[in-house]
């Protein structure tokens, strides 16, 4: 865990810049946060994302947030509204804040593919798409 600055200074070093690196907002100091190869669980491709690891290495052992959906001491800011809505929210009602680095689509399909399910809320992007149709086209293998 590597301080990075207070918080409400310069936000352009506060984001994660890679997958399995988290930012971490407590105590108005935010912190990058790496997470070890030797915790990668690298089984399917649910658990190789860094929301699922988040809540398999820190939500639940540590917190104890077992349900993301309905426990009430967990909550989510989409990406759209930005690091400042984290600072914000724990200003007024948090006590600790997580950013994620971006999923990509290919981890989108690839669990998909594994027929599972994304952790909730790991899938927010914008804009949203118009029709709510995604197409994809299946190689011949």
């Amino acid at each position: 865990m590597t301080p990075i600055q207070k918080q409400g200074e310069d936000i352009s070093k506060i984001a994660p810049s890679q997958k399995h690196n988290l930012s971490m907002l407590i105590e108005n100091m935010w912190y990058s946060l790496d997470l070890k190869e030797a915790e990668y669980n690298n089984t399917t491709p649910l658990t190789h994302l860094d929301a699922q690891m988040l809540s398999e290495l820190v939500l639940d052992p540590i917190l104890g947030i077992k349900d993301l959906k309905k426990d009430q001491r967990i909550d989510f800011v989409g990406g759209i509204r930005g690091l400042k809505e984290l600072e914000r929210r724990c200003d007024d009602d948090c006590v600790v804040a997580f950013a994620l680095y971006p999923i990509t689509i290919k981890e989108i399909m690839d669990v998909a593919d594994a027929g599972l399910i994304m952790p909730p809320k790991s899938t927010w992007f914008e804009p949203k798409p118009r029709s709510g149709f995604v197409v994809r086209v299946f190689e011949d293998e």
